[in-house]
């Protein structure tokens, strides 16, 4: 696909991801894990933000990520949205084991206690996505959540994007209110804009 708008990029996608074989976005989400924690030097970041999957879209996996961060990063807080759905905002909430979670409409896990973190303090943030173009504009699920998060986040955070997907050539209806990503993950390589 070389240029495209983004209802239909949304929609072909889309069908693309949902015939994932569980056993693929294992597979798929894995390498995504280890390229991101072989390329990017978290030792400045102190709250990193990350999305859950929806897995009945077979979306990236993130839990290898939050796995490992845990682990081997104890000194970062894992950040985990909460989303609004009457103003389409979202809520950000330190990731611990005391969380409680409850599935949403969309069949998100989301969290519905806990201590709330501002956007301007987040560090870097993993955003899902279902498609990207080569200037580092992505397609989502069209709700605008991100959008709207990331205008309210500090000017300097770092915006990583994954998904299984190499980039489009153009996304022909881009406009200038879409934030671009800084850099995006495919289980094949990182791509910088």
């Amino acid at each position: 696909m070389m240029v495209s708008d983004k209802k239909n990029i949304r929609k072909t996608f889309l069908d693309v991801q949902k015939l994932l074989t569980p056993k693929e976005v294992n597979e798929k989400s894995l390498m995504i894990s280890d390229l991101f924690f072989k390329t990017f030097d978290l030792r400045s970041v102190k709250f990193l933000h990350i999305f859950l999957p929806i897995q009945k879209f077979n979306e990236v996996k993130t839990y290898f990520i939050i796995d490992k961060l845990l682990k081997d990063f104890p000194q970062i807080n894992i950040i985990i949205p909460k989303t609004d759905i009457d103003s389409f905002g979202m809520t950000h909430f330190i990731f611990d084991k005391d969380l409680d979670f409850k599935e949403n409409k969309w069949g998100i896990k989301e969290p519905v206690n806990g201590k709330i973190i501002e956007p301007k303090e987040i560090d870097l943030i993993i955003i899902p996505l279902l498609a990207f173009d080569e200037s580092g504009n992505r397609v989502g699920y069209g709700k605008g959540f991100y959008d709207r998060f990331l205008a309210e986040c500090k000017e300097n955070v770092i915006k990583i994007g994954c998904t299984y997907h190499q980039p489009i050539k153009k996304i022909s209806d881009a406009n200038e209110f879409d934030i671009k990503m800084n850099h995006c993950i495919t289980p094949e390589k990182i791509y910088n804009f």
